[in-house]
């Protein structure tokens, strides 16, 4: 059944990092897969704004978008013009796709199928997690009240990544409508990038640099190797943030024992990204709260073993699978974990091997046929007196 679905998300814009990446390729997989998808957004792109044309169709990354004014903050990303763009053109649609919980592009999508009659799934990438909810609670507990209570209630569907996602986030809002898990996918090129012969062994860390994946604790973990005479690999710290939070990270690898090996590349993509992960001895994710982790899963298709913490939520399959190590959320756990496996090669080398086995779980033509059984059955449940009001 071919279904017209549009993708809502506050922004597309590279620095917003793994949601961003997620809504194009979601639309370019369903459209593959014989769907008629799009995207809704807004110009934003941090202090900037991107350079596309507003309020009309265009190609973006290959796939159709429509993008209008960002006109408030950047947390909230409020946009007017989306909003009643939404109001007018949501009936056109069978399902729309809303990506986020605290932004205004969600809470104006969920209005416009509320009133139009189209049933919406909502994907918190991560939002609904009791750590995250922990964060900016007055804020949080505001919009709840305002809107984005009624626009959890009212999805037809709250799409998780991982069972784990789900658990925490029915363990901090038990009233919260039925779920479904859909992985993120990963592209195919990941799976046949070659892996560069290590010369140089380094841990990479692929994000964008914030607060959440606890980049502190690996540097610190890095200068515990360095004073207790570890040889010493490199720290590759790869992605940008805000720059204030930037400049206290190099602040922190300056002023250690493994200063003169911890490295900050900057944003990389396309060949460069590649190429960086082609050639790494382990991926570390040592986050907070990780609800999926898409660069994480992208190395392990290129057969780079993981390290994570317990807050990313894949941890548990990792461990099961062999795909790599669960280190305690300290520097001093990690450190010591880090410390086995710079001494263990051929373990590595087994841990790589599994690692390319379990993204195997997330290729986009696995991921792309559960995404599209999540819709066909929230169209099969609807009431059939819903009547569409255009």
């Amino acid at each position: 059944m071919t279904t017209r679905v549009l993708h809502v998300i506050p922004a597309v814009a590279a620095r917003y990092g793994g949601p961003s990446v997620v809504a194009i390729e979601s639309v370019r997989a369903l459209r593959l897969a014989g769907h008629d998808a799009m995207i809704a957004t807004t110009d934003a792109d941090e202090d900037s704004r991107l350079a596309i044309p507003l309020g009309e169709r265009v190609e973006w990354e290959g796939v159709p978008l429509i993008a209008f004014a960002r006109g408030g903050g950047e947390g909230f990303k409020w946009s007017g013009a989306l909003a009643r763009w939404l109001g007018q053109r949501v009936a056109d649609y069978d399902l729309v796709d809303i990506h986020a919980v605290f932004s205004h592009s969600s809470l104006a999508a969920a209005r416009a199928c509320r009133r139009a009659g189209v049933p919406y799934v909502l994907r918190p990438h991560g939002a609904l997690d009791p750590w995250s909810l922990s964060r900016k609670v007055w804020q949080k507990s505001l919009l709840l009240r305002l809107g984005a209570r009624r626009m959890l209630a009212g999805a037809a569907r709250l799409q998780f990544t991982t069972e784990q996602e789900q658990t925490l986030a029915r363990a901090a809002l038990s009233w919260l409508p039925a779920g479904c898990v859909v992985p993120l996918g990963v592209d195919d090129r990941c799976f046949t990038d070659p892996r560069t012969e290590i010369t140089h062994p380094y841990v990479l860390t692929l994000s964008r640099l914030e607060e959440k994946k606890s980049l502190e604790l690996l540097i610190e973990a890095f200068h515990n190797l360095a004073r207790t005479g570890v040889p010493t690999w490199r720290l590759v710290l790869a992605g940008d943030g805000r720059p204030a939070y930037v400049q206290t990270l190099r602040a922190r690898a300056a002023a250690g024992a493994a200063a003169s090996h911890i490295e900050f590349p900057g944003w990389v993509q396309g060949d460069e990204q590649r190429s960086l992960v082609a050639g790494a001895s382990v991926f570390a994710s040592p986050s907070a709260q990780e609800n999926f982790g898409l660069s994480l899963v992208e190395a392990m298709a290129s057969g780079v073993p993981a390290l994570v913490t317990p807050g990313v939520n894949l941890a548990g399959d990792i461990e099961r699978a062999g795909a790599g190590w669960v280190a305690p959320h300290d520097a001093a756990g990690l450190a010591a974990r880090l410390r086995g496996i710079m001494a263990d090669e051929a373990d590595r080398a087994v841990r790589g091997a599994a690692a390319r086995g379990l993204a195997e779980r997330f290729r986009w033509s696995v991921c792309v046929r559960q995404l599209a059984e999540c819709y066909e059955d929230v169209l099969a449940s609807r009431d059939p007196r819903a009547v569409r009001r255009g």
